[in-house]
């Protein structure tokens, strides 16, 4: 047996066994009466804190006090997000300064207030000398969510403040973040496009008469065009994916490695790790992979028949990767509609027939009337199952030719802003680590000499 095969059985078994000794009855689970996932049997998460930056509405309660399922409903600041996108698009403006300025410090800004904060982040959209070249194109990844963290980590040591935890220097260090993200991001993604798969390497300067949303668009593409109703897609997503209340698992990761005293750079690169996962920032990747098998799959996709046939089997673990989730279906929280999903919906449904692509819009539309009844026939389910915000924007950014290994790091874009809110909520209201506590079912063992073993 070769070296590299006598490790590999090694590692096998040793994982084998790891696996039967990190494995914990679950009935110990309701005995100790422990909440996993720290969340209640329906769902309720366990109250861990305060916040003052946004808030999800699911239910409404009765006279009696019982919860009743109605409609989704995110405030930001107390503004219900439906509303700030309304009153931006009308205007015909761009949304994600203004709602960057809202999170950060508490208040929709005036005219004034706006351009100057606009400027200032067009001001902070830039690297330091050589990062792109020293940086980001040295150790291109596929993995581009793992390229972002590392940027984000190296920024640190150009930072003779890294570790200063005043007021003042975490907010100039949250700012400079949100504003260099579509940079470290769209040129992380050059680099592996680059060196990886082959093709041209371009990288160009953001324009500071532009906002965030045209910015990116105009980095990610060859010819830096775009569309109007392009860009204004794109804001939309990047302000609906900002925030979600304090409770979700990247913004609580936030609230945890600053509870530690940790530095700017680390907390958000932790937050990073955590949004990268499947259950989390990656799951629109997931409903795009779903479509693409319905379409393989299915002769018909136009046919209720034959789409509902498909989802069941899917529920059934008989298709796709036989997890039983249909996709974009479904949240934590919300029951009988997700806001930003109803929002979006709209919005995503003018792209596509600017696109062209109007069949493809309808078969989600289709699938999005279908799941929810195929769910409640299969499954056990103690309340509602709908759309989430996940189960267009893949959609979206497919429309927007914006490359899969982007999707995720586009969610980290806006969710930045959260997380530097998150941050600064922390600091200012909380001086103690966040240590929950575990129970230990191990017992006590008599220790053994090594002869003996």
């Amino acid at each position: 047996m070769s070296q590299k095969n006598e490790f590999s059985y090694y590692i096998a078994e040793k994982a084998a066994i790891c696996e039967k000794n990190c494995r914990i009855d679950q009935k110990l689970y309701e005995e100790y009466g422990v909440k996993k996932g720290l969340r209640d049997k329906n769902g309720t998460g366990v109250l861990a804190g305060l916040t003052n930056i946004s808030h999800i509405q699911a239910y409404d309660v009765d006279e009696e006090g019982n919860r009743v399922p109605c409609d989704g409903k995110l405030l930001y600041r107390g503004y219900d997000v439906t509303q700030l996108v309304r009153g931006f698009v009308q205007e015909k403006r761009y949304g994600f300064e203004e709602t960057t300025y809202l999170l950060l410090f508490g208040r929709l800004p005036d005219r004034a207030e706006l351009l100057q904060f606009t400027g200032m982040l067009a001001q902070m959209r830039t690297l330091p000398t050589n990062f792109t070249r020293d940086v980001i194109l040295k150790a291109p990844s596929k993995d581009i969510m793992n390229t972002l963290s590392r940027s984000v980590l190296t920024l640190a040591a150009y930072d003779d403040y890294a570790s200063d935890l005043s007021m003042t220097n975490v907010l100039r260090q949250c700012l400079m973040l949100i504003s260099v993200f579509p940079m470290l991001t769209v040129y992380g993604y050059h680099a592996y496009n680059h060196y990886e798969c082959d093709e041209s390497l371009y990288i160009h300067r953001p324009d500071p008469e532009l906002g965030m949303a045209e910015n990116i668009l105009r980095m990610l593409r060859p010819d830096k065009s775009y569309t109007n109703l392009e860009a204004h897609v794109l804001d939309i997503a990047l302000v609906l994916h900002m925030e979600h209340g304090g409770g979700n698992n990247s913004s609580f990761t936030t609230h945890v490695v600053t509870s530690s005293g940790s530095d700017t750079y680390s907390v958000i690169a932790a937050a990073l790790s955590s949004l990268k996962g499947p259950k989390h920032g990656g799951a629109n990747i997931k409903v795009v992979e779903m479509m693409k098998d319905l379409k393989n799959t299915v002769k018909d996709p136009t046919s209720r028949e034959q789409v509902r046939a498909y989802l069941e089997k899917i529920v059934d673990k008989q298709a796709f990767d036989k997890k039983g989730l249909i996709y974009g279906m479904g949240h934590a929280v919300y029951s009988i509609s997700d806001p930003r999903a109803k929002v979006f919906k709209g919005f995503v449904e003018q792209l596509a027939d600017e696109k062209h692509h109007h069949e493809e819009y309808a078969l989600y539309a289709l699938v999005e009337e279908l799941a929810p009844e195929v769910i409640a026939e299969k499954r056990k389910i103690y309340k509602g199952v709908s759309a989430n915000v996940d189960f267009y924007s893949g959609l979206v950014y497919s429309l927007l030719n914006i490359p899969q290994e982007l999707y995720t790091p586009i969610f980290a874009m806006a969710r930045i802003v959260g997380w530097s809110a998150h941050r600064l909520e922390e600091l200012t209201n909380v001086d103690k680590i966040i240590r929950p506590a575990y129970q230990s079912i191990g017992g006590e063992k008599g220790y053994v000499e090594l002869a003996e073993r």
